[in-house]
């Protein structure tokens, strides 16, 4: 048994033995892998991670006023500093926004395309506005396969219906007014409140009257 072994015979075994000098080896390198991961996450990842946290508030004031320049430069500072971390990814989310409200739209979807968000509603969003940015690129039938997935991601009664209507909107500009009709129809069945701001109805005797021509 182990415990029977003093230190004298176990490095007498280890020098003697391969077999058992490698998996010493390597057990004690998983250790100080392990060690060395929990030591980064506890002092230096989680610390930065909340330091990051605030780093795109700057930027996202310069945004509240309009300021689309400065905002687009403070943000892809925050960016960069704080790349994979929350506040970093928060601040290339809003960046994306700002370079859209900037009619930039081919780089805010590659901004969108590195964000990595586990908010649940911000995940649905991101979806939605590389949606916005293909609708605004007239590639119609990319942004309708968009918005139809950000509809279905945590189906509630906000996004679904704000994006199952994007999806009708673009089915028209597809002329796939049988597909919009049925979008919208969907719309005023399952989600009424959302149905009755948007007075749907006209949207479904529009694309309907369009498919009996």
């Amino acid at each position: 048994m182990l415990e029977n072994v003093s230190g004298k015979d176990f490095k007498s075994q280890l020098k003697e033995n391969k077999a058992l000098r490698l998996v010493t080896y390597f057990v004690g390198a998983i250790v100080i892998l392990v060690i060395g991961y929990f030591a980064y996450r506890t002092f230096i990842w989680s610390p930065s991670n909340e330091k990051s946290k605030d780093a795109y508030w700057v930027g996202l004031n310069y945004a509240a006023v309009d300021s689309t320049n400065a905002a687009i430069e403070e943000l892809t500072r925050a960016k960069k500093q704080y790349d994979g971390k929350q506040g970093g990814e928060l601040a290339q989310f809003v960046l994306a926004r700002q370079l859209m409200a900037k009619g930039d739209f081919k780089k805010a979807l590659e901004e969108l395309d590195g964000v990595k968000l586990t908010d649940t509603y911000l995940s649905i969003y991101k979806i939605g506005l590389q949606g916005d940015c293909k609708s605004e690129l007239k590639q119609y039938k990319e942004a309708k396969d968009l918005y139809i997935k950000a509809s279905a991601k945590n189906k509630n009664h906000k996004t679904t219906p704000e994006f199952l209507f994007k999806a009708g909107l673009v089915s028209e500009k597809l002329n796939d007014n049988s597909a919009a009709a049925d979008l919208y129809t969907q719309i005023k069945n399952e989600y009424p409140t959302y149905a009755n701001q948007k007075t749907i109805d006209k949207y479904i005797a529009r694309t309907k009257n369009k498919s009996n021509k």
